[in-house]
């Protein structure tokens, strides 16, 4: 044996993985690709330019911002990028540019850099950029809806439309069919086409980005609350609940951001209490609050309690008891 060989000893956990940060990213992104195809299929290229917006401004702040912290640039993780798409997809077609610009500012700089940067932020920065343009910008965020394909009309700056979401709620308006709400209905822009949200996130789980727990809990949980709250109403209780699931943020937010690494949960456990936390955080906010969507608030509120969701589902390591256990053993050992 050789005496001169040096032994390393480090902290746990020991696993070794070929994936790096930015090739997450590029996954994320490539996985995001077919809703911005069908966006701008959908609201022409108008789309595109709102998605390069706000991509290339996430990417200046981030580098500007790092500069200014005297920080290593992290710009070429790609994670700017993936912020800056979700960002747009939150957005509708017809907002201004420089509203684009301010979310993008709120994001990266204000959520993501000043908490230290990727895997710092407590909460999303696209969802939280979104509220608060939201909340400041109700007129340009929640009522301007362009019309599906209006673009290709001859004045397609008259052609507005509600959200299926807004009909839902008001009762007002004729629906679209499930067919077109499949690829094609009035919304944000990531939010419009369910099947190419949902070839995304086929993506994601075969490339082991994400695991399905999440998606699957989230969506589950805000079907089966659809499906109660139909079966107290007239109509068809089932139809009502594919509505829900088609309409509005539901996918983009199950597959692309409640399963966020830096503010979702790490236990099995603690992913699905999440997803059902979110879950039924939507179906109140839809069902009962003024609001015609709750995704946005629902998966904030709970990227708030992520922390104590891992503190309570943290798997016990092995050979330990838990405190409350071994209190009881010793009380037990004295009374004896």
């Amino acid at each position: 044996m050789d005496e001169n060989m040096l032994l390393t000893a480090s902290a746990s956990p020991h696993v070794r993985s070929r994936d790096t940060t930015r090739l997450i990213m590029l996954d994320v992104i490539l996985a995001l690709c077919p809703a911005c195809i069908a966006s701008v299929v959908i609201f022409g290229f108008r789309a595109l330019a709102v998605t390069a917006v706000s991509v290339g401004c996430c990417v200046l702040f981030e580098w500007l911002s790092r500069v200014v912290m005297k920080r290593h640039n992290t710009i070429g993780d790609l994670s700017a990028v993936v912020t800056g798409m979700i960002l747009a997809f939150n957005l509708p077609s017809t907002i201004p540019y420089w509203m684009v610009v301010l979310g993008a500012a709120i994001a990266i700089v204000v959520v993501k850099q000043m908490f230290g940067g990727i895997g710092q932020n407590f909460v999303n920065p696209a969802l939280l950029a979104r509220i608060v343009l939201m909340v400041s910008f109700p007129k340009a965020m929640l009522s301007a809806w362009a019309t599906p394909f209006a673009w290709r009309s001859t004045t397609p700056d008259a052609l507005t439309s509600a959200t299926p979401l807004a009909v839902l709620k008001s009762g007002e308006g004729d629906m679209p069919s499930l067919l077109s709400m499949c690829f094609a209905n009035a919304g944000c822009l990531g939010e419009v086409c369910a099947a190419a949200l949902v070839l995304g996130g086929i993506y994601l789980v075969i490339r082991r980005v994400i695991t399905p727990v999440i998606p699957l809990c989230y969506i589950g949980t805000v079907a089966v609350c659809m499906l109660l709250y139909g079966l107290t109403k007239d109509g068809n209780p089932f139809v009502f609940t594919a509505y829900e699931l088609l309409s509005g943020g539901l996918l983009l937010g199950a597959v692309f951001m409640a399963t966020d690494y830096a503010t979702s949960p790490t236990s099995t456990k603690g992913k699905v209490l999440f997803a059902v936390g979110c879950g039924l955080l939507t179906s109140l906010i839809r069902l009962f609050g003024n609001m015609n969507e709750g995704v946005s608030f629902s998966i904030i509120l709970m990227n708030i309690l992520v922390p104590h969701i891992d503190n309570l589902t943290a798997p016990i390591p092995f050979g330990t008891v838990r405190e409350k256990r071994a209190h009881k053993k010793k009380q037990e050992v004295e009374v004896a």
